[in-house]
């Protein structure tokens, strides 16, 4: 049984039954891409959490809301954040973006974001959270191709965009989940034939059952070192 306390003594998580009502901010939702949108069906990250959350006895509902979409970068983000995240009046929005906004540099008919852009894209996210009173966790951007050695084409430019969103993270002192460095150092331990993809990734970016439970598990880990950090300020 997991218990995970937000905000001091505020808030008890757990997820409620479809037939509960659930108030208005007791929400956490998660938005981010397709890793995030596939994250939400049977098996996936946000419905493992969701399971997870839900085994908290005696506690008050909170509903766990998946809001990915395929192909989004941050300008997406931004674009859909009050309709699809801020009107829901959540307490909590989880972050995992990035892939994109670094892949689409590469794809035929699609664009990349400009680090500037998503830099900036990032802080206007979490601004604007804030100002509605929602707490923010921010994720790095995992990986696009699994071997651990550095040798996937992106790599290099897939680290400065995760080192922007923990620059961003320290700066407005936002909880970071650090999936990038998780799944380096995870793949050194169990890739040791440097696969492109297969351990953690169906296709090198989108994950897999083994890769569903380690994002699940690295946001549980996350979410409980938050609440050790702001109960020990």
């Amino acid at each position: 049984m997991i218990i995970i306390l937000f905000f001091g003594a505020l808030l008890f998580v757990g997820c409620s039954p479809a037939n509960q009502a659930v108030s208005p901010g007791n929400h956490i939702v998660f938005f981010g891409d397709s890793i995030t949108e596939l994250g939400d069906k049977p098996g996936g990250y946000v419905s493992l959490i969701r399971d997870s959350l839900s085994r908290a006895a005696d506690a008050p509902g909170v509903s766990v809301i998946g809001a990915g979409r395929s192909g989004d970068r941050v300008p997406d983000l931004l674009e859909r954040l009050d309709h699809d995240v801020l009107n829901l009046h959540p307490r909590l929005v989880v972050i995992y973006i990035g892939i994109n906004d670094v892949w689409h540099h590469t794809l035929p008919f699609r664009k990349g974001t400009s680090k500037e852009d998503y830099e900036s894209g990032l802080r206007e996210l979490i601004r604007r959270a804030d100002d509605t009173g929602a707490r923010v966790m921010l994720c790095t951007p995992s990986v696009i191709g699994e071997r651990p050695d550095g040798s996937n084409s992106l790599d290099s430019m897939l680290e400065e965009y995760a080192a922007i969103s923990r620059r961003v993270a320290a700066s407005v002192n936002v909880p970071l989940c650090d999936l990038r460095r998780s799944f380096i150092a995870y793949l050194k331990q169990n890739n040791p034939q440097t696969k492109e993809a297969g351990i953690l990734t169906t296709d090198s970016v989108h994950l897999n059952d083994a890769g569903n439970r380690f994002v699940a598990g690295e946001l549980l880990k996350a979410l409980r070192e938050w609440k050790h950090h702001d109960n020990t300020q």
